[in-house]
């Protein structure tokens, strides 16, 4: 699916164009939209016994589906200030941006309101902060941001099998997860 406009937001024409899978045209005034793609971020928070934490979406796209915290990366900010932003605001948690590394990205496709956003998804690893004992124990710390999470999972995370069974939002997660195995066998 691509997202179609019926007129030019500038000059009204109905004759606007997509072309070459970018960008929106209109040959009555010259408007130009590209259509480039949104980053995003998310992270894989994990403890010593390979459980991550996941979070069950409160809306659509994929409303009460499990996701890695995460979101879109806002202008001017780099992509661990968004990782550390988004936990702040989904959960509460206060992670430091040197207590993140990069994992790997993959593309997604986020539908919202019938648009079609196409993104890079920027994984990140972090490992549960030592001042907790177990992930139930930061679990029990953490304050959800209502209109994004309905609640907290944690799920064993080791095998292919496991990552499959789990009921995962987005694509870029499932992948990035694969990964994440593949790691730990390393």
């Amino acid at each position: 699916m691509k997202n179609d406009f019926n007129m030019c937001p500038m000059c009204g024409s109905k004759k606007i164009e997509w072309k070459n899978d970018k960008k929106w045209i209109c040959p009555d005034c010259g408007f130009d939209l590209y259509c480039n793609i949104a980053a995003a971020v998310g992270i894989v928070l994990y403890d010593d016994e390979d459980n991550v934490f996941f979070e069950v979406r409160a809306k659509d796209p994929r409303k009460g589906f499990l996701c890695l915290p995460g979101g879109f990366v806002d202008a001017d900010e780099t992509t661990e200030q968004a990782i550390v932003r988004e936990c702040r605001e989904e959960m509460g948690a206060e992670l430091k941006e040197e207590e993140v590394t990069y994992l790997c990205s993959f593309p997604n496709i986020y539908e919202y309101k019938n648009i079609e956003y196409h993104t890079c998804d920027i994984f990140f690893a972090a490992k549960l902060p030592s001042v907790y004992k177990n992930m139930n124990e930061f679990v029990n710390t953490l304050h959800r941001e209502e209109s994004e999470v309905v609640r907290f999972e944690v799920h064993k995370v080791t095998t292919l099998e496991e990552v499959n069974a789990l009921p995962l939002a987005f694509v870029s997660a499932r992948k990035t997860l694969t990964k994440w195995v593949s790691l730990l066998k390393e």
